[in-house]
Protein backbone atom coordinates (compact mmCIF):
# COMPACT_ATOMS: atom_id res chain seq x y z
CA UNK A 1 0.00 0.00 0.00
CA UNK A 2 1.50 3.20 -0.95
CA UNK A 3 1.28 6.15 1.81
CA UNK A 4 -0.52 8.90 0.27
CA UNK A 5 -2.71 6.74 -2.47
CA UNK A 6 -3.68 3.88 -0.10
CA UNK A 7 -2.93 4.58 3.80
CA UNK A 8 -2.89 8.47 5.11
CA UNK A 9 -1.92 11.09 4.91
CA UNK A 10 -3.89 12.17 1.50
CA UNK A 11 -2.72 15.12 -0.13
CA UNK A 12 -5.00 17.97 0.95
CA UNK A 13 -6.73 16.34 3.68
CA UNK A 14 -6.47 16.53 7.79
CA UNK A 15 -4.42 13.69 8.75
CA UNK A 16 -4.84 12.74 13.09
CA UNK A 17 -1.05 12.27 12.29
CA UNK A 18 -1.25 8.58 13.39
CA UNK A 19 -3.47 5.50 13.63
CA UNK A 20 -6.50 5.22 15.37
CA UNK A 21 -7.11 7.59 18.73
CA UNK A 22 -5.27 11.20 17.70
CA UNK A 23 -1.52 11.82 18.50
CA UNK A 24 -1.37 13.67 22.07
CA UNK A 25 1.09 16.98 22.29
CA UNK A 26 1.32 17.75 25.75
CA UNK A 27 3.61 20.44 26.62
CA UNK A 28 4.16 21.52 30.51
CA UNK A 29 4.79 25.20 30.07
CA UNK A 30 4.09 27.87 27.67
CA UNK A 31 6.36 27.19 24.24
CA UNK A 32 7.04 28.00 20.87
CA UNK A 33 6.31 26.40 17.92
CA UNK A 34 8.13 27.55 14.52
CA UNK A 35 8.31 30.69 16.65
CA UNK A 36 4.38 31.51 17.69
CA UNK A 37 2.53 30.90 20.89
CA UNK A 38 0.96 28.25 22.20
CA UNK A 39 -0.40 27.75 26.13
CA UNK A 40 0.68 24.52 28.23
CA UNK A 41 -1.32 21.63 27.72
CA UNK A 42 -2.73 18.43 25.52
CA UNK A 43 -3.13 18.83 22.08
CA UNK A 44 -4.80 16.62 19.12
CA UNK A 45 -1.62 16.29 16.69
CA UNK A 46 -2.60 16.61 13.14
CA UNK A 47 -1.44 17.27 9.93
CA UNK A 48 -2.10 18.19 6.35
CA UNK A 49 0.28 17.18 3.80
CA UNK A 50 0.28 19.66 1.03
CA UNK A 51 3.08 18.64 -1.20
CA UNK A 52 5.91 20.19 -0.31
CA UNK A 53 5.02 21.68 2.52
CA UNK A 54 3.03 20.49 6.05
CA UNK A 55 0.11 22.22 7.92
CA UNK A 56 0.96 21.03 11.62
CA UNK A 57 -2.47 21.62 13.57
CA UNK A 58 -2.53 21.41 17.49
CA UNK A 59 -6.04 21.31 17.94
CA UNK A 60 -7.84 21.88 21.56
CA UNK A 61 -9.68 18.67 21.22
CA UNK A 62 -6.76 15.98 22.43
CA UNK A 63 -8.65 12.75 23.18
CA UNK A 64 -10.60 12.11 19.96
CA UNK A 65 -10.58 9.32 17.73
CA UNK A 66 -9.34 10.00 14.38
CA UNK A 67 -9.97 13.24 12.56
CA UNK A 68 -13.28 11.93 11.60
CA UNK A 69 -14.87 14.87 14.95
CA UNK A 70 -11.67 17.19 13.97
CA UNK A 71 -13.41 20.92 14.12
CA UNK A 72 -10.97 23.57 12.51
CA UNK A 73 -12.54 25.95 15.40
CA UNK A 74 -10.36 24.08 17.74
CA UNK A 75 -7.37 24.70 16.52
CA UNK A 76 -4.78 26.33 19.05
CA UNK A 77 -2.44 26.66 16.18
CA UNK A 78 -1.40 25.98 13.35
CA UNK A 79 2.04 25.99 11.30
CA UNK A 80 3.27 25.56 7.94
CA UNK A 81 6.91 23.93 7.45
CA UNK A 82 8.36 22.27 4.64
CA UNK A 83 8.50 18.78 4.12
CA UNK A 84 10.70 16.54 2.31
CA UNK A 85 11.78 12.95 1.18
CA UNK A 86 12.95 11.23 4.05
CA UNK A 87 16.94 9.62 4.13
CA UNK A 88 15.52 5.87 4.41
CA UNK A 89 12.22 4.20 4.05
CA UNK A 90 10.78 4.20 7.66
CA UNK A 91 8.31 1.11 7.68
CA UNK A 92 6.97 2.52 11.44
CA UNK A 93 5.95 5.62 11.39
CA UNK A 94 8.74 7.40 13.91
CA UNK A 95 8.92 10.97 15.79
CA UNK A 96 12.23 12.09 16.64
CA UNK A 97 12.51 14.59 19.40
CA UNK A 98 15.99 16.08 19.57
CA UNK A 99 17.59 18.30 22.54
CA UNK A 100 16.92 21.63 20.89
CA UNK A 101 13.41 21.06 20.05
CA UNK A 102 13.33 20.05 16.89
CA UNK A 103 10.50 17.16 16.36
CA UNK A 104 10.90 15.08 13.03
CA UNK A 105 7.98 12.93 11.58
CA UNK A 106 9.38 9.97 9.78
CA UNK A 107 6.83 7.48 7.73
CA UNK A 108 7.83 5.72 4.85
CA UNK A 109 9.70 8.38 2.16
CA UNK A 110 7.85 11.51 4.38
CA UNK A 111 9.64 13.89 6.51
CA UNK A 112 8.78 17.03 8.09
CA UNK A 113 9.94 18.79 10.73
CA UNK A 114 8.96 21.54 13.25
CA UNK A 115 10.82 23.31 16.20
CA UNK A 116 10.08 24.06 20.05
CA UNK A 117 11.21 26.34 22.21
Amino acid sequence: RAIGKDLEPMPGKVWRTGANEATVFAVDKDVKVEGQPLKAGKYGLFTINNGDNWTIIFNKTWNQWGAFNYKEADDALRVNVKGGKAPAFSERMTFKVSNDGTVTLLWGDKTFSFHVE
